[in-house]
């Protein structure tokens, strides 16, 4: 035997544990992919995944306060398109937070959130599409108080949304008292 075909012989064996490696790195990575795919493709990773969860006074203040705020103005300002618009990413955002917080203190987070929300939704959205400033107004302040409720019900009574005005720079009231 030549010293060619022994060191052929002899790289035969490392040749074949690459080949054995690569599959099985291939068949591992198929196997992720389809429990992906499997769990759905807009199915968020669980919390336990990315270790952080926000809470809900993170949610409340990066996603609801700010459009309840910009709804607000989009109004005020005649602008219903973006009111239409506004109100929708408001709905949604209540809507992921009930996703993120099933629970909350022994009751169903997003039926709580639907029950105060649900009627000033509906108030909003009829005020928006008749471009009503009035209907607009009353929706508005039944929403803010529906707010307003459910913090109290959580004994989050500090926490005192109000109808923004003109020249405030946020619908928060941090000069009022505790409701509780």
């Amino acid at each position: 035997m030549s010293g060619s075909e022994a060191a052929g012989i002899r790289r035969r064996p490392i040749a074949v544990a690459m080949i054995a490696v690569a599959t099985a790195a291939i068949l591992a990575t198929g196997l992720a992919i389809s429990r992906s795919v499997a769990a759905g493709l807009d199915a968020a990773p669980s919390p336990q995944a990315t270790g952080y969860l926000p809470s809900i006074s993170d949610l409340m203040i990066a996603t609801i306060q700010p459009r309840h705020e910009r709804l607000w103005r989009a109004a005020q300002n005649g602008n219903w398109e973006f009111a239409a618009y506004e109100l929708g990413n408001l709905h949604g955002a209540f809507d992921r937070l009930g996703l993120a917080h099933p629970i909350e203190h022994d009751i169903s987070f997003p039926k709580m959130i639907a029950s105060v929300t649900e009627a000033p939704f509906k108030e909003l959205n009829s005020a928006i599409q008749s471009k009503d400033g009035a209907a607009f107004a009353k929706g508005f302040a039944d929403l803010t108080d529906s707010c307003n409720s459910c913090h109290q019900a959580l004994n989050h009574g500090v926490v005192d949304i109000r109808v923004p005005n003109r020249t405030s720079a946020s619908d928060l009231d941090a000069a009022s008292t505790s409701r509780n």
